[in-house]
């Protein structure tokens, strides 16, 4: 990519994260298929050189760090085969919630089990909240872990946005049912007597508004956490495709608004990322008569591919090439799966390649 001008731009490498000692949450996403979970297994190896423990969290419901290290990982953090300082979990928020409320029913007794049913109710009855609460369980297990950092390999865009917002939604969420406290007094109380608690109603209220003001302040340490970019920044992962560009740019504005720092962009499959397409162009025109036709055919569709690929580059360039670190990863032959392989190809992610070769 002879043509980009990298005088005065930000590195092209993850080395700022790798440097940035301060930080303890790392969320890796973007469209489904651009190599979300390579990019953070690499990441997480490369951390794993500099940081005392580092944990890679699957928040994806269709987990891949299994295959990605070929190895079994489960719920609880799996020590990664050649490291004594690198684990991984695969987990899923819906089901965390459902033992959530499985271990609350065994631990309450027949007085709590009323203000258990309508915690229930609450969570189900506000959209969106179910998945928030399970988000702040998942939080909370994640922070009672002890770990330097943390990288997450997230669900596609959309439900990563989601999962992001989550901490937002849960506290107007909160906020409107302490309104309700406010307003209404003790029809609370009254309310959770309904469900089968006993007790004072006044007693019962004070007991739910506290446990609503538990999950509150968890949920805005979290939401502190998650605004500061000392603690926590989000690498947007793509390929040169208009689709993904496109769903990048859209993940970037939406990060802004949720006030989550971003400031890198992975760039995958990447065809000759040294080269740029007019250089291939010249050496295809002066010796393509000297191949087979098919030989001929397969460079003409690869050279059409490098093209597409540098017009896309060249506009991610473009559009952040002043205020991010835009990392190009090269297409390789070979599938990057186990820890070798990982080792090999995160290098990729600090020692960029010369753009000006």
């Amino acid at each position: 990519m002879a043509d980009i001008d990298e005088i005065d731009l930000p590195e092209p490498s993850l080395k700022n994260i790798i440097d940035q000692e301060s930080l303890q949450w790392v969320f890796v996403g973007g469209k489904g298929g651009v190599g979300k979970t390579t990019t953070s297994c690499c990441l997480g190896v490369q951390l794993a050189k500099h940081r005392n423990k580092v944990l890679i969290v699957s928040t994806d419901p269709a987990h891949n760090l299994s295959d990605a290290f070929c190895q079994k990982i489960g719920r609880e953090p799996t020590p990664i085969n050649g490291f004594d300082n690198l684990c991984a979990m695969e987990i899923d928020a819906n089901d965390d919630m459902e033992e959530m409320q499985r271990s609350m029913e065994e631990v309450t007794n027949e007085e709590d089990n009323g203000l258990s049913n309508l915690m229930s109710e609450l969570t189900s009855s506000i959209p969106g909240i179910d998945e928030a609460m399970s988000f702040s369980e998942l939080m909370k297990q994640v922070q009672n872990l002890d770990f330097d950092v943390v990288v997450f390999d997230t669900a596609p865009t959309g439900h990563t946005l989601r999962l992001l917002s989550f901490p937002t939604i849960l506290e107007k969420a909160l906020g409107k049912v302490m309104d309700l406290k406010d307003r209404f007094g003790g029809l609370i109380g009254q309310a959770s007597a309904m469900f089968g608690a006993g007790g004072n109603p006044g007693q019962i209220q004070d007991q739910l508004i506290g446990r609503l003001e538990e999950t509150r302040a968890v949920i805005n340490k979290v939401n502190d956490a998650f605004q500061d970019p000392a603690l926590t920044t989000f690498v947007c992962v793509c390929i040169p495709e208009f689709l993904s560009i496109y769903e990048t740019e859209r993940l970037v504005q939406e990060l802004s608004k949720f006030g989550i720092d971003s400031h890198n962009i992975v760039v995958n499959q990447v065809l000759f990322p040294e080269k740029d397409a007019e250089e291939l162009g010249d050496w295809f025109e002066d010796n393509k008569d000297g191949l087979p036709k098919e030989a001929q055919e397969i460079c003409s569709k690869m050279m059409a591919r490098k093209r597409m690929q540098d017009k896309y580059i060249g506009q991610c360039f473009d559009l952040y090439g002043d205020d991010f670190h835009v990392v190009l990863m090269p297409l390789l032959d070979y599938e990057v799966r186990g820890v070798e392989k990982l080792e090999v190809f995160s290098e990729n992610l600090v020692d960029p390649v010369d753009l000006e070769e």
